[in-house]
């Protein structure tokens, strides 16, 4: 049988600079031929690096991957602080730069378990509008602190001044769902006693998922101080908006859309576990053949009798080859269902 359609599975996408996410999704439809794809974490225009896409019927996994730890290196101005916290915004903020003694006590402060207040130019949704729309309208934005989790915080290199004192900085973050790296960089920075916003961003891992192993990865290019500060200069000498997606393409796009079909995988049981799932295994070809054609379920298809299974609970189902072939679901009265089905 085989593993799963050309429409079902999950790309590891290296998204450029310059696009924001949604367009980012273009080559993988264009390679695959099909409209239902979703990403699992959005980037920002500005920033690079990995986006894990689900494709097909996988897309129901979309919302178990967004909740993956995620790394990145994030880099650094200080003096500065602007309205979007990143390179494109406007200042609205100058203060002096920090000392390296302040900034590494400054990393410490925000490692661990923290309250962060969301940007006001996100897409968080206050008042069922987006934050990100009001702050354009030149409304008010409160958005209340919320819990997340920096788990490492690791200061990488830094340049600095004559005097002594750090002008950019690059950190690489280990955080949960739903930290804003540009809030920890305007956190940090005013922490140090400064001000700050990003001038670079690029995300390495998204729980399991490397940024080594995605499609366009190549084309990136090494992720430096040096190189973000080109990157932001090169955005004011342009004079254009970074959100602007006319005529914007990737390099060599059929190759990358080869990378693309060669590169698309299935769940394994590492990742299944990360969504949450506990793993079941199908007896063989015969028991496979049942359970993908919807037969009902018993335990005589499994190599686990579905009576020992916990209550409440989803789990993954694979092949005697580890291949995946969909989710079960025992609910809290007993009766075992499916859930979806890869056939």
């Amino acid at each position: 049988m085989s593993e799963f359609s050309s429409h079902d599975g999950i790309v590891l996408l290296a998204k450029r600079t310059g696009l924001t996410s949604f367009a980012s999704l273009h080559s993988v439809k264009k390679a695959l031929g099909t409209t239902k794809v979703g990403h699992t974490g959005t980037l920002d225009s500005f920033a690079q690096g990995l986006l894990v896409v689900c494709t097909g019927r996988l897309t129901k996994l979309a919302g178990n991957i967004t909740e993956f730890d995620k790394s990145y290196e994030a880099v650094i101005k200080f003096g500065q602080e602007t309205d979007t916290l990143e390179y494109t915004g406007s200042i609205i903020k100058t203060a002096p730069l920090p000392s390296l003694e302040a900034l590494n006590k400054a990393i410490s402060k925000y490692t661990g378990n923290i309250m962060q207040s969301p940007p006001s130019f996100s897409a968080v949704h206050v008042n069922g509008k987006r934050a990100s729309d009001l702050a354009r309208e030149g409304k008010t934005v409160e958005i209340p602190p919320r819990p997340v989790s920096v788990f490492k915080a690791n200061l990488i290199d830094t340049k600095k001044d004559s005097w002594g004192l750090i002008e950019y900085c690059k950190i690489s973050f280990t955080v949960s769902k739903g930290t804003y790296i540009r809030c920890l960089a305007r956190d940090i920075a005013i922490e140090a006693g400064s001000a700050g916003h990003l001038v670079g961003l690029y995300r390495t891992r998204v729980g399991n998922f490397d940024i080594k192993d995605a499609a366009g990865f190549g084309e990136l290019g090494e992720f430096s101080i040096e190189s973000a500060i080109a990157e932001a200069e090169r955005f004011h000498l342009a004079k254009t908006d970074i959100n602007t997606e006319k005529s914007i393409s990737y390099p060599d796009d059929s190759q990358l859309q080869e990378e693309i079909r060669r590169n698309l995988r299935g769940l394994d049981r590492s990742t299944a576990s990360l969504c949450g799932f506990e793993s079941i295994t199908l007896k063989d070809e015969a028991a496979e053949k049942d359970y993908c054609n919807g037969k009902p379920l018993r335990s005589a298809l499994f190599t686990t009798n579905l009576h020992d299974l916990a209550p409440s609970a989803c789990y993954a189902v694979f092949s005697k080859e580890e291949v995946f072939r969909g989710l079960i679901e025992k609910e809290s009265g007993g009766r075992i269902r499916h859930r979806f089905v890869l056939n």
